[in-house]
C-alpha cells in the first residue's frame, strides 16, 4: 500500500466512522475538512472504498433518502450507494489511531490524524504532536543550514521565498508547542480540564486551527451512481 493510499483509506474510515455516507458526500467532506484531499478524484476515491469493501471494513447499502428513491427511474440513473463502517471496520479504524510510526508525523498523514484528534487517546495524541514538532525542528535545521550556504548567490525574491518558508515551519513549531504543553496540562482544546479525548466533532474541520493548505474547495459534480 502506498503512503497517500493509507492515509486515504484512514480519513474515510474515520469520517464514516462518524455516520455513513455515499461517495458523493464522503468525497465532499474530505474535500472540505481535510484540506489535503483536496485534489483527489472520484478515481482515487471508489478504488479506495472497494478495498474497504473486500477487506470487510465496509459494506454498501442503498440510499433511502426521498432523491436517492427517484435517481432509478430518472433517465436511467441508479440509487446512490451508501457506505456503512462495520464492527470489524471500527476496530481497524482504532488500531490505525493508537499507532505512532514515523509516518504520523509526515505533512499529509498529520493533518489526516490530527483531524480525528477528538477519538484519539491523550498518551497517543502527545507521541504524535512531540514526533511531529522533532521532525519539523529537523527541517527548521536544514533550512538554516542550506540557507547560511546559498545566501550570496540567491537573488532577492528566491531568499524571500526561503525566508518565507522557515516562518512558516517556525509558526507551526510554536503551535506545536502550545498543543503540547495543554496537552500536559491536562486541558483539551477548548481550555477545560480532562483527562479524556475531546468529544468535538473534528470532522466538521481541524481544530485549534490546523495549518493546512487552504480552505476552498473545487466544485463538485455530484454524480455519485454504483460503479
Amino acid at each position: 500500500m502506498s503512503r497517500r493510499s493509507g492515509i486515504l483509506e484512514f480519513a474515510v474510515l474515520g469520517l464514516l466512522r462518524e455516520s455513513p455516507m455515499h461517495g458523493y458526500e464522503l468525497r465532499k467532506r474530505l474535500n472540505t475538512s481535510l484540506g489535503v484531499f483536496r485534489a483527489f478524484s472520484y478515481g482515487t476515491l471508489y478504488p479506495c472504498l472497494k478495498t474497504l469493501v473486500a477487506n470487510g471494513w465496509l459494506i454498501e447499502e442503498p440510499g433511502h433518502t426521498a432523491e436517492d428513491a427517484l435517481a432509478a427511474p430518472l433517465a436511467g440513473r441508479r440509487a446512490k450507494i451508501v457506505y456503512r463502517l462495520t464492527a470489524e471496520g471500527k476496530e481497524h479504524f482504532e488500531e490505525l489511531l493508537s499507532q505512532t510510526g514515523p509516518d504520523a508525523y509526515e505533512d499529509e498523514h498529520f493533518a489526516a490524524r490530527f483531524a480525528f484528534f477528538g477519538r484519539t487517546p491523550q498518551d497517543v495524541r502527545m507521541r504524535v504532536l512531540e514526533g511531529r514538532r522533532s521532525r519539523l525542528e529537523e527541517r527548521l535545521e536544514k533550512m538554516r543550514a542550506s540557507l547560511a550556504r546559498t545566501r550570496e548567490r540567491l537573488d532577492d525574491y528566491t531568499l524571500e521565498l526561503q525566508r518565507h518558508g522557515m516562518e512558516s515551519v517556525e509558526r507551526e513549531v510554536r503551535w506545536l508547542n502550545e498543543l503540547i504543553e495543554s496537552e500536559r496540562a491536562g486541558r483539551d482544546l477548548r481550555g477545560s480540564a480532562s483527562g479524556e479525548p475531546d468529544s468535538q466533532d473534528t470532522t466538521s474541520g481541524a481544530p485549534g486551527g490546523l495549518p493546512r493548505p487552504g480552505d476552498a474547495s473545487r466544485p463538485d459534480t455530484p454524480d455519485d451512481t454504483a460503479t
